[in-house]
């Protein structure tokens, strides 16, 4: 396609981009009338952001905060200062995140950035900004973690991003490509969205009622790759996956899009080895090829073919940065994995593949979690961190079976599908 195609073929996405911004003001983070929505969102794509307002007004949004992201601006800050700048969050930074979630406001992320955009740049500053924004915007982080603020991060294209995904093409093209498998995966393409949604979030009770009246006590899985590995379950464990719930009774989707169902394993329960299936992308860095060997619930060896100080920053991000603190189910019959698309993007890849996460654990994954405030949580198995990274360990063999407390195993994906499938 000529660049002139390309503009006409995305000037003609204009009312399906208007749905799919429409979708996430009412679906993803499901905006009150009044209430104040904060939108991050690339500096790249101000021309969504600004249909993403448009819905938000609409839908009878109090006031709209922008809060805008630039990968050259980022890479700058991160080349020009020295790390002790990144090991606290600016104040200001700060009174804005925790008094907007302290005033209810709901949370939307456009993501969109160059999987590259920080190659060769020192990661321990990526990984201090990352621990003192989650530590010091605390009213943010928690009101996110224990339900009082409903959020959602969705995907737009950036040229960078989209000329990764699509290196054959035109930047003109790539990102004219880029949004129409978004616009697909997210079940954005058609004429109700949201009505498809509501669909998709049906599709997810059968699998919870299963993985819930089981109550294993762990999940063994194996993988010709090398993967061994036991993640032991908590006591009163819950399964989760399609819309979360906010703790005054708001349904919203945290993802757009999802395939997983998801739990909070015990932080005390790993053992074994697991290996990566797909890349890892982190503050714009990429860690490929790597492995995990898991004793007592802590990871106590690694190894990467690329990336490897990547990764030790994330697990020396602090205490239970090595500890587990989710393990989540995604069968490869799902859009993303059937698209055949390497995203390089964590919100795309992880719902293609199986994953676990090393830091943060979910309250609501727990029952009575969202009350037990993070020392009640450890108590239950539940870990604590101020980090949280996904990563993608689900291949096309995949075998997982459920551990039940006698020792019992019963399947529950068998050649990297559900066992029902």
């Amino acid at each position: 396609m000529t660049d002139e195609e390309c503009r006409v073929a995305t000037d003609a996405l204009s009312s399906q981009l208007d749905l799919y911004a429409t979708l996430l003001v009412r679906k993803g983070v499901s905006l009150r009338e009044g209430q104040e929505l904060v939108l991050q969102a690339p500096v790249e794509r101000a021309d969504f952001a600004r249909r993403v307002v448009e819905a938000a007004y609409r839908a009878g949004a109090g006031h709209v905060t922008v809060i805008w992201a630039d990968d050259v601006v980022s890479r700058l800050t991160y080349e020009n200062c020295p790390l002790s700048f990144f090991e606290h969050t600016p104040s200001w930074q700060v009174e804005q995140l925790n008094s907007l979630a302290d005033d209810g406001a709901a949370f939307l992320f456009l993501e969109g950035s160059d999987p590259s955009a920080l190659k060769g740049i020192d990661p321990a500053k990526p990984a201090a900004a990352a621990k003192a924004r989650n530590t010091e915007c605390r009213s943010f982080r928690d009101g996110m973690d224990f339900g009082r603020n409903a959020w959602c991060i969705a995907g737009v294209p950036v040229e960078a991003w989209a000329r990764e995904v699509f290196p054959d093409f035109s930047p003109a093209e790539a990102v004219y490509r880029l949004w129409c498998l978004i616009l697909e995966v997210s079940r954005a393409d058609g004429e109700d969205p949201e009505s498809a949604w509501e669909t998709h979030n049906a599709s997810f009770e059968k699998t919870k009622r299963f993985l819930n009246s089981h109550r294993f006590d762990a999940l063994r899985y194996e993988s010709a790759n090398g993967t061994d590995l036991t993640v032991g379950l908590t006591d009163g464990h819950i399964w989760g996956g399609g819309a979360g719930r906010t703790q005054s009774g708001v349904t919203f989707f945290p993802n757009i899009p999802t395939e997983e169902v998801f739990t909070a394993p015990d932080r005390m329960r790993a053992e074994g080895v697991v290996h990566s299936a797909l890349p890892l992308v982190r503050a714009g860095q990429i860690v490929r090829d790597f492995w995990l060997r898991f004793e007592g619930g802590r990871v106590v060896d690694y190894g990467a073919e690329q990336g490897k100080e990547v990764l030790r920053h994330i697990l020396e991000t602090d205490e239970g940065a090595c500890r587990l603190g989710e393990v989540a189910l995604v069968s490869k019959n799902t859009p993303i994995r059937q698209s055949d698309t390497l995203f390089y993007d964590t919100l795309y890849d992880e719902n293609a593949s199986c994953h676990l996460a090393l830091g943060m654990g979910f309250p609501e994954c727990i029952a009575g979690g969202e009350g037990l405030g993070k020392e009640g949580l450890l108590e239950h198995g539940v870990n604590q961190s101020s980090t949280h990274v996904d990563f993608m360990i689900g291949t096309d063999d995949m075998n997982i079976y459920g551990v039940a407390a006698d020792g019992t195993e019963t399947p529950v994906f068998v050649n990297g599908q559900w066992a029902w499938e």
